[in-house]
């Protein structure tokens, strides 16, 4: 299990992460929601400490460390590979490594995104790398998967294709954490949601709990949001009031 007791996270005075508790069991697939500047990234990057926090974080009740980080993998659109190297020598660099490198999975899923083994990083567009990163993160072999809003840049169709995929190469040990925006196109896989505001969880629950409030979950994080549906109308009401206002004051 990886669990997280009241962890707060502050930059300067700003308080990023706010008494955070959560615990992910193993097999699960989570969904992490929220605004811009929710404090996403921020939880994990805190789990796999590349930011410094308060409180606790254990890995089946150990603190993360260098003998046990390996069982994190992590997927993020800012990309963490080396730009001049080809994939498949990230392939050998990674099985170098991590023992439990997956390479048949490595090889399934450069097939399925048709990406190229034998140019360098630099030379893919943004939606290949973030696929590559993606590729690394499943087939590091880690037990915990944490997904930054890894499917930027890449259509509609390769993202709803590879959650398919995704459904059918994890394993029962294996553990996702999807931080994402494109929330209806994950509500059919994800058994968790997880809603977080100014630093704050504010709702943890399971997708049949929701389903049974009679919800989408689109809905469900619309409410706890109070996401206001009119405010589209209003601010083009307003605009259009002032633009009327401009055209009175330069015909007068």
């Amino acid at each position: 299990m990886l669990e997280l007791k009241n962890v707060n996270k502050f930059y300067g005075t700003r308080r990023a992460l706010c008494d955070v508790n959560l615990s992910l069991d193993r097999g699960e697939i989570v969904g992490l929601f929220g605004e811009n500047g929710a404090g996403k990234t921020t939880l994990m990057k805190s789990i796999l400490g590349f930011h410094a926090f308060s409180g606790e974080i254990t890995l089946d009740g150990e603190n993360i460390t260098p003998a046990n980080v390996t069982r994190l993998s992590f997927a993020t659109s800012e990309h963490s590979f080396f730009a001049n190297l080809t994939a498949d020598a990230h392939r050998d660099f990674y099985e170098g490594h991590f023992d439990t490198f997956n390479k048949k999975r490595y090889a399934a899923l450069m097939d399925f995104f048709s990406l190229p083994h034998h140019k360098p990083l630099r030379a893919f567009s943004t939606g290949q790398k973030n696929q590559f990163e993606v590729i690394l993160a499943l087939s590091q072999g880690a037990d915990y998967i944490l997904m930054d809003e890894p499917f930027a840049g890449n259509d509609i169709f390769n993202r709803e294709d590879f959650y398919k995929v995704l459904l059918g190469i994890l394993e029962p040990h294996e553990t996702v954490l999807l931080s994402t925006h494109l929330i209806e196109e994950v509500s059919d896989f994800i058994g968790r949601a997880v809603l977080l505001q100014n630093g704050h969880i504010i709702k943890n629950v399971t997708t049949d709990e929701i389903e049974e409030q009679g919800m989408t979950l689109v809905d469900y994080i619309k409410t706890c949001y109070r996401y206001q549906g009119d405010r589209v109308s209003k601010a083009l009401s307003e605009l259009s009031e002032l633009s009327d206002m401009s055209d009175t004051s330069v015909n007068t």
